[in-house]
């Protein structure tokens, strides 16, 4: 064998050791013992993930609010509810070199008062071989903290100047110097288009202030008491080790994988970080070959409940678009309760697997298969919305409303109900059937201002 052969064959070896389901998940599972190790370390502050890769490494189940000891018990459920139910939408390339941002799409803005209740937060994401931390935490994040510091100071009078701190803060070792300077120039005018902006930020007691921690740390940063504290720290937790080549043989029988809850649709095979959290303890007994056959039993019986559900004589409560009076409303899967042939909505069903999709369906639900990463982006486009509005647009020409349903109920479903509010509806809120005037940033904005209270129906739902 040549050396080129050979170095194809250990680079072909390579790639498929670190698409191996079973080193992925217990790589993350190690990943997730140290996130929990500094939630312990600050128990005060709630811990949400940055998504997506950051959904596999915080268990759903943590209660990461600070509570007394009386009312712990009493309020736990929900407690946990809010936990399980909050992210955050920093994504890398707004923090990529050359590229930065600080994105009016994606502002972030819905977890500032989770921040003010609680004196701060603790966010979660990863990367891949190459880096200590991804560009999400060392600069999206930064860049987040001094434009919002800056609106604060440039919106709310009586803030006092000399003391409110809008300087930008990156990691020493992983921001140069140059790169630093660069974004600090650009940091007023993002403050002035986000002032500009329809959006209203809550009053913020204390400038934000990003921390950092990766498993390389050595002494966690201690804070003066909340009533002593003088900014909110954003305490960005990179969950994962950084390791030659992204790869590190562990004698328990496995390969580590930096960053492995990142590109998921690569080795899941379908699983996501709910089925991971609530099967955690099956999935990291089962052996090397089991491993595959068990992922796929979990997601075909989780597919099979969920659909199931849609003719189970439980209550139905989407949440409903009020500019435009409920004819269009979104929700989860979870949500999904009422039989169809007792219901007024017809329903667009998103589903990332193929097993939901069954033949014998009302014919109020149209069910589509959305595939995963940047395939899907394509499909999503060219498959997705035009079958989406099609539907949408023959049950809303018959009064019927619409409920968009996918697994979170804040990504795929939002984005079809967005298309369907530029698409049918006017600046009023009135259905046409062909909308000649641009009106996505409005739509937008409608359905931006109902996400509290999706949130909130979530939440009384669990």
């Amino acid at each position: 064998m040549g050396r080129t052969d050979g170095a194809a064959l250990a680079f072909s070896e390579l790639r498929k050791e670190s698409q191996d389901i079973h080193n992925r998940i217990h790589s993350i599972a190690e990943d997730a013992a140290f996130v929990d190790q500094v939630r312990r370390s600050y128990p005060s502050l709630p811990l949400i993930p940055n998504m997506r890769c950051g959904a596999w490494y915080t268990d759903p189940e943590t209660v990461s609010f600070a509570l007394g000891p009386i009312f712990r018990a009493a309020v736990h459920r929900d407690a946990r509810a809010q936990a399980s139910e909050e992210r955050a939408y920093f994504k890398s390339t707004d923090g990529h070199t050359g590229n930065w941002s600080f994105n009016l799409r994606r502002p972030n803005l819905h977890v500032l008062p989770l921040i003010c209740t609680h004196a701060g937060l603790l966010l979660v994401d990863s990367t891949r071989a190459g880096k200590r931390m991804p560009d999400a935490l060392s600069k999206t994040v930064p860049i987040w903290c001094a434009v919002i510091n800056r609106v604060v100071l440039k919106t709310t009078p009586d803030v006092d100047a000399d003391a409110w701190n809008t300087r930008l803060y990156t990691p020493p070792g992983v921001v140069s110097a140059q790169e630093h300077d660069q974004i600090e120039q650009r940091l007023d005018g993002w403050a002035d288009d986000l002032a500009a902006s329809f959006y209203v930020l809550p009053r913020l007691k204390y400038p934000l202030r990003p921390i950092w921690i990766t498993p390389s740390t050595t002494v966690f940063p201690r804070f003066s008491a909340a009533h002593e504290q003088r900014f909110y720290p954003i305490i960005c937790i990179s969950a994962s080790k950084q390791v030659l080549d992204g790869v590190e043989r562990r004698v328990t029988g496995f390969a580590y994988i930096q960053g492995s809850g990142d590109d998921h649709e690569l080795w899941s095979m379908g699983l996501t970080p709910t089925q991971f959290w609530k099967y955690k303890t099956d999935l990291l007994r089962a052996n090397r070959p089991e491993l595959p056959v068990l992922v796929q039993s979990l997601i075909s019986s989780t597919d099979t409940k969920t659909l199931g559900t849609l003719a189970s004589s439980a209550s139905f409560h989407p949440i409903p678009i009020h500019h435009v009076r409920g004819q269009l409303s979104v929700c989860t899967h979870h949500d999904l309760g009422s039989s169809l042939d007792s219901s007024e909505y017809a329903v667009v069903y998103l589903s990332s697997s193929e097993h939901a999709l069954k033949d014998d369906r009302p014919a109020r639900l149209l069910c589509i298969q959305t595939p995963q990463g940047k395939r899907g982006q394509h499909h999503f486009l060219h498959t997705v919305l035009p079958q989406a509005m099609s539907f949408i647009a023959l049950n809303l020409e018959k009064a019927r409303p619409v409920c968009v349903a996918c697994e979170t109920g804040t990504d795929l479903g939002i984005g079809v109900t967005l298309a369907a509010l530029a698409k049918f509806f006017d600046e009023e809120g009135e259905f046409h059937t062909e909308q000649e005037k641009n009106v996505l940033s409005t739509s937008y904005r409608y359905t931006l201002s109902n996400k509290k209270t999706i949130d909130d129906a979530f939440d009384s739902q669990r």
